[in-house]
């Protein structure tokens, strides 16, 4: 099986090996098309993690992001939206926490990584419905996004906006990140996305959740969810992803995640949301692989809705559950190899490491 590789590329005299972590001298370099913007510290890149995507990101083709391509770092909003706009810019560094003052829209663009350095955390305090969610990501692809915390104002079901989605995307790998307290729901993957893996992440709800929403539903501590209706039968075939080593964690009452139409491989993850009323649900067309995961003090691990495909769950874990722990079928066989856990080792090791727990953009075996 694989690993992670923490293979490093030499851009640079060896030293820089050692620098690659560190703050090397900083030049001041304008961004075109925004004016009045402040202008951004460009980091020469020593050398940035290249790292060995696991799942369905390393299908079509890989996804490496932004490579090693030189840095930009970060600290407030007005530059956190002109570098993510700006297609020259490859690689974002996020330091400290921005507040997100209005929705950011990253489209159109191929080859980015965008991470945070110890601590970094995007937050919008928005409820409303038009107002809500921290960013839109469309139309793009070999997208990384490591290392940092989007944090909402809570749940609220005013048919507002995720704290992130992937809207018509393909290879993403969202590593090491945390996902935590969405207006709609936490991090949702939908319209034809394909070949996305999802590793090492944490989704959970600190927040009371705000009742009275227009939605009708009281508490919509609903965290993700996967192709957005029955309906959307153009997601037939697409939507592919892995989510491996996450931690679904309290506070989160539904969509664990909710699947249609994809090849859904659940590995090696954590549940233990004891106000879940269910956790993974496979809807229409859903093809889930649920393979050595642990459900402690859940409800409903497996709910098995109308239209699905299969789902096979194998080596997992159940204690203390109410409800199905049952599938149905035979899911899929995943095209690619990846390193797995003994379920014994799973709560330990996903509860370590799952969520924003890295020192910047730097590689971790898996």
């Amino acid at each position: 099986m694989k690993n992670f590789k923490a293979s490093f590329l030499a851009v640079s005299l060896s030293a820089a090996f050692f620098m690659a972590s560190c703050g090397q001298e900083d030049t001041q370099t304008g961004l075109s098309g925004n004016p009045g913007e402040q202008n951004f510290k460009r980091e020469a890149s020593a050398a940035l993690a290249d790292c060995t995507t696991p799942g369905w990101a390393s299908q079509n083709g890989g996804t490496t992001g932004g490579g090693t391509a030189a840095e930009t770092t970060v600290t407030t909003y007005a530059q956190l939206k002109a570098a993510i706009e700006n297609t020259s810019v490859k690689v974002i560094r996020v330091s400290g926490t921005i507040t997100i003052t209005a929705r950011l829209s990253f489209q159109d663009q191929t080859g980015k990584t965008i991470y945070g350095a110890s601590g970094a955390k995007l937050v919008s305090t928005n409820q409303t419905a038009d107002g809500s969610g921290i960013i839109n990501i469309k139309r793009c692809s070999n997208i990384i996004i490591r290392n940092l915390i989007f944090e909402g104002p809570g749940a609220y079901d005013t048919d507002g906006w995720d704290n992130a989605i992937l809207d018509d995307c393909r290879n993403v790998w969202i590593d090491h990140c945390e996902f935590r307290d969405g207006v709609d729901g936490n991090f949702d993957i939908k319209n034809k996305s394909d070949y996305i893996t999802v590793s090492y992440t944490k989704f959970h709800y600190l927040k009371t959740p705000k009742a009275g929403g227009p939605g009708g539903t009281d508490d919509h501590r609903f965290s993700n969810l996967i192709g957005s209706s029955d309906g959307a039968t153009a997601d037939a075939g697409k939507l592919n992803v892995t989510f491996v080593r996450c931690w679904w964690a309290p506070g989160c009452r539904e969509r664990m995640p909710r699947v249609r139409y994809g090849k859904i491989h659940i590995l090696n993850s954590y549940f233990n949301s004891s106000v879940s009323n269910k956790c993974i649900a496979a809807g229409v067309q859903a093809n889930i692989l649920v393979e050595r995961n642990v459900f402690e003090n859940v409800k409903n691990p497996i709910s098995l809705e109308a239209g699905l495909t299969a789902v096979t769950q194998t080596g997992n874990s159940f204690v203390n559950v109410t409800g199905n722990t049952s599938g149905s079928g035979t899911a899929f066989t995943p095209p690619y190899s990846i390193s797995k856990l003994n379920v014994a080792d799973v709560k330990s090791n996903v509860t370590a490491n799952a969520g924003a727990t890295l020192s910047g953009n730097v590689c971790t075996s898996l």
